[in-house]
């Protein structure tokens, strides 16, 4: 990998790790397109630790705030119902099964999960999947607009273990390419009733564990094959700037608006990529000689 090619690598970790598209499938698409070897899992695992310090200074009084709260209720049993300690176990809660899966499917995600043509598939379905979940969501929440007495869409005050663990399942889809972290565990809110906000607020919290321990766990990887320590860092760099103006655009984006752009494009994405996987355009291994 030269320098230019972290650049770009980078601009587009930044760009697409927050937006429901799957930054993991653009990282592979992205060298696949322009001839490059693909970055591997261990690349994006590294660049992922820059958006994900976006994430920690965009959410820093959150964060403060439950760090503080979970220790505390680690010795004071009254603090463990305060709504912030909870909040604490329910991130760790939520980060176990990507943890497992991930060690335990590593093989697989490091090789056969990196297929342009799984790829396609998983950006198709999950973003139908989004699709509908962002339907019913507008259905629900125009409802409760007409009748007030109605269900109301819930807030992350309402989240308990049971739903920190369905979201610890979807975030864990992710593991293969195309899902997208955030399309996943924000799809898992809205089907189970939560509003944008509060969906994508938890899908970001809860990311942060997952992606650091990944990120950290591949930095032994860094320097090998064709992808340099200083490439990396660049790419993770120009990451965690980038990431961080999306974060606040996509926090505000999301308060009004539809993720239907972000379905349309995922669905032509994948449509486009299995058309140029079999007019045989683009091997589906393209790029795979990466180390």
């Amino acid at each position: 990998m030269n320098w230019f090619e972290s650049i770009i690598l980078g601009l587009v970790q930044g760009l697409t790790e927050f937006l429901p598209i799957s930054s993991s499938a653009h990282l592979r698409l992205t060298a696949a397109f322009a001839g490059w070897q693909d970055p591997g899992a261990a690349f994006t695992a590294i660049t992922q630790i820059g958006t994900e310090a976006a994430v920690l200074i965009y959410f820093r009084k959150d964060i403060g705030k439950i760090l503080s709260a979970w220790f505390r209720s680690l010795r004071d049993k009254s603090m463990r119902a305060d709504h912030d300690a909870q909040m604490g176990w329910l991130v760790i809660v939520g980060s176990i099964p990507i943890g497992v899966l991930g060690v335990t499917l590593k093989d697989q995600i490091e090789g056969p999960f990196r297929d342009l043509r799984l790829i396609a598939t998983t950006l198709i379905v999950m973003g139908i999947v989004l699709g509908v979940a962002d339907r019913l969501a507008a259905r629900a929440e125009q409802d409760s607009g007409r009748h007030t007495a109605g269900n109301h869409r819930k807030t992350l005050k309402d989240l308990g273990i049971k739903d920190g663990l369905i979201y610890g399942f979807c975030q864990a889809l992710a593991l293969i390419p195309g899902v997208s972290r955030s399309g996943a565990t924000i799809s898992g809110g809205l089907l189970m009733g939560y509003t944008r906000e509060s969906a994508a607020r938890y899908s970001f919290l809860l990311a942060i564990p997952a992606v650091l321990a990944s990120g950290l766990y591949e930095l032994k990887d860094a320097g090998e094959g064709h992808v340099a320590w200083g490439q990396t860092a660049l790419a993770t760099l120009i990451a965690f700037g980038v990431g961080y103006a999306v974060i606040a655009w996509f926090m505000r984006y999301i308060t009004t608006r539809s993720f239907l752009p972000f379905v349309y494009y995922r669905i032509a994405l994948g449509i486009l990529l299995f058309v140029l996987v079999g007019t045989d355009v683009l091997s589906p291994h393209a790029g795979e000689s990466a180390g």
